[in-house]
């Protein structure tokens, strides 16, 4: 049952990262792509620390160390990501970072030698060409955008892998909550660097910042950190590729993009992915109990 809750908590993490490409693009018309991180950690900080605050009377060395590794993981990440937007399109940004989609099992591989699991490796390649048939339109050629998106996919395929590491044995909200923090002081640091203080707030910025602190950072890992306690980090990634499937979605519905055969084949690529290891356990058992 914890099984599906925690898959079920990644769906949400992947609609609300799914809008949140559109919002992020929105925000750097008025924003440096700097402004925008530290703006979106400081809040996200603020909330989860005021809504549990009783968390810090808890925390341990480990879990101010694992969340601050965790943070600064999460900062490079959309760092990269945030300024890759500049140079590149949204789904061009969005497929490129997903293909930590195929990276995390390689990583668990590399770092732990752990066994790379054959339906969950199926799922992960099925998944990255369901999202290279939803993002990528156009031109195929690379540039310093698509380098820096590229980068990012690492970045949080790390961050997926330690994430579902350091969750198993501390406190979700707590690593979080460090997370957020360190993030966020990495962010004030960037951005007085860049002797880039904003001093004049647009509208339309301002609520862009708000909505990637309250519901792309606050909601999405809180979802996402607790959720890795039931799942593996590789099924993980599978579904948190979703984001590219609910980007489509929300496009159409609220910015009246056209529905092509192309997003309709991606859709389908990745929710056989999702099948495929979602079955798994079930497959496997039947394996077993024909064999005895």
């Amino acid at each position: 049952m914890k099984q599906y809750i925690g898959d079920g908590m990644l769906f949400i993490t992947a609609i609300v990262w799914g809008s949140g490409f559109v919002v992020t693009a929105i925000a750097l018309e008025y924003l440096s792509a700097y402004q925008v991180m530290a703006g979106r950690f400081i809040i996200a900080a603020i909330i989860l620390s005021l809504l549990f605050r009783k968390r810090f009377q808890t925390f341990t060395k480990s879990i101010v160390w694992k969340g601050a590794i965790l943070g600064t993981i999460l900062y490079v990440g959309f760092a990269l990501q945030t300024v890759g937007l500049e140079y590149t399109t949204p789904s061009k940004n969005a497929f490129l970072t997903a293909v930590n989609v195929v990276i995390v099992p390689l990583i668990a591989y590399m770092v732990y030698k752990r066994k790379v699991d054959r339906y969950e490796t199926i799922g992960s390649i099925i998944a990255i060409i369901g999202i290279g048939f939803i993002s990528l339109q156009g031109s195929m050629t690379i540039n310093i955008g698509d380098a820096l998106s590229l980068a990012c996919a690492v970045a949080f395929a790390f961050d997926i892998f330690y994430t579902n590491h350091f969750v198993k044995k501390e406190d979700a909200i707590s690593l979080t909550i460090v997370q957020f923090i360190t993030a966020s002081i990495i962010g004030v640091i960037a951005v007085f660097v860049q002797g880039d203080i904003p001093t004049i707030f647009e509208k339309e910025a301002l609520y862009s910042i708000i909505y990637l602190a309250v519901f792309s950072t606050t909601i999405a890992y809180v979802c996402q950190n607790i959720a890795f306690k039931y799942t593996t980090a590789t099924k993980g990634a599978i579904i948190l590729s979703l984001e590219s499937f609910f980007g489509m979605i929300l496009s159409v519905l609220f910015l009246h993009e056209m529905l092509t055969g192309r997003m309709i084949t991606g859709a389908i690529f990745i929710m056989a992915a999702i099948f495929i290891t979602e079955l798994k356990p079930k497959l496997h058992r039947k394996r077993i109990i024909e064999n005895t």
